[in-house]
């Protein structure tokens, strides 16, 4: 995978290797990894002992790889995290009163920097396992679409890899809207209050519907070499991009989006959402410059210019975005941005020229026609948690030992313990 790997190490290791600039078809706007917490000495006592140590050892384990490894290590991660899960899910459980029993540590890797928080709140552990395991999906997607043979002057991507590059795209906002519609909704105020900005509900709604845009626009470039797709589909599916991306801008508005990765996110998405407008006036225009009255073809030439200076903005917004922190490099011009860079110009010069006398003589049509809207067809996929495992239910909990009361003074004489002990 070429440098695709290297540069979306999940959190490995620093090296005194050349940093390689990364190359992004699908944007991904943060990765947190979990950082270690003496999960054993809190449980010890409350759960029993064979549940406390299945936690701590493939939480351990999440975290050596997510640390040690880049993303060859995707798959093993993401089989860790679903196992994490059907343990972590028990403690969300009202009946065992665990909810807020352990205080879970998490560290963003954002800008290079190891920004470290500690909740006590078992449903916002749920929640940054489901937002890694989205984040890892997102990866996933963009080496889809980045070839191992990686040329910068021509890019060419499979059918087969643009389909599974919009499975992922959707399995990723799948994760995200149960993390919005089934976790956030268990977070107290305060919980809440204190979630780091890529886990607030405007960041994780945006990055859901920017997945479903960019499966959209994968769509539009697998209909473009269909010879059974109609130019009514191509508009469809271009218009529908305008759509999702347009949302993913409005979720992202209503959130503070000064620091970091949430600042390069917004670019992204705005270049994005022109590269969609421009391509949904082109073919807008193809159809309705078909209709035989003077104003259709008025019309037509209106949504060409338009494409083409759309396309010339998205040009100087796609390199804001590079340039934002951190620094990142765009894939050559593949799909149907390859087709459109080429199309729009070429066309909005001929039609201008065809149809000049018209646009000198019809002055008062020469509006921007609304582009048309359609239901949106892209869902995200159905999540479900797994099941718990089979202990959370067992009847008898084989607890040796020490009560929950004694288990709690024990803590707190460990405190005082360390306070007195610093060294």
């Amino acid at each position: 995978m070429g440098c695709a790997v290297s540069v979306y190490a999940v959190g490995k290791k620093k090296t005194k290797k050349k940093s390689i600039i990364p190359e992004v078809s699908i944007f991904v706007p943060s990765m947190r990894v979990p950082a270690q917490c003496d999960l054993q000495r809190t449980l010890k006592g409350v759960i029993p002992k064979d549940l406390a140590d299945r936690l701590t050892s493939i939480r351990n384990q999440i975290v050596l790889i997510a640390q040690d490894t880049d993303v060859s290590a995707i798959d093993e991660l993401q089989q860790a995290l679903e196992e994490y899960l059907s343990v972590v899910v028990g403690f969300t459980r009202k009946e065992f009163g665990l909810q807020d029993l352990i205080g879970f540590k998490w560290k963003n890797l954002e800008d290079g920097k190891e920004q470290e928080i500690s909740v006590a709140n078992s449903w916002f552990e749920l929640l940054s396992v489901l937002h890694m395991m989205a984040m890892l999906t997102l990866v996933e997607a963009n080496m889809k679409l980045i070839p191992k043979d990686s040329d910068m002057t021509e890019r060419v991507v499979s059918g087969d890899c643009m389909r599974d590059a919009v499975d992922l795209l959707l399995k990723a906002a799948g994760y995200l809207d149960f993390c919005v519609q089934d976790v956030l909704v268990h977070l107290p105020p305060d919980v809440k209050n204190r979630l780091p900005k890529d886990l607030h509900q405007g960041i994780l709604e945006a990055t859901s519907n920017q997945a479903l845009a960019q499966g959209t626009e994968i769509q539009l470039g697998l209909a473009l070499e269909s010879q059974n797709a109609t130019l009514s589909v191509k508009r469809r599916l271009a218009c529908e991009a305008v759509s999702y991306y347009g949302q993913a801008l409005c979720c992202l508005s209503g959130d503070n989006n000064s620091h970091g990765t949430a600042k390069k996110h917004m670019s992204f998405i705005k270049w994005k959402y022109l590269e969609a407008k421009a391509a949904a006036y082109y073919y807008h225009g193809i159809i309705v410059d078909k209709g035989t009255e003077p104003s259709c073809h008025v019309s037509a030439v209106c949504c060409f210019l338009a494409a083409e200076e759309l396309l010339a903005e998205s040009k100087k917004a796609s390199l804001s975005f590079c340039l934002a922190e951190p620094v990142t490099r765009t894939p050559p011009a593949w799909g149907v941005m390859k087709h459109l860079n080429k199309k729009v110009p070429e066309t909005a010069a001929k039609k201008s020229q065809m149809y000049g006398y018209l646009l000198d003589q019809e002055k008062g049509l020469q509006v921007l026609p609304d582009l048309p809207e359609f239901q949106l067809s892209l869902k995200p996929d159905d999540y479900i948690l797994p099941q718990a495992v089979l202990t959370w239910d067992s009847e008898k909990w084989d607890i040796p030992g020490q009560s929950l009361k004694e288990h709690l003074k024990d803590c707190e004489d460990g405190v005082e313990t360390e306070e007195h002990n610093p060294h």
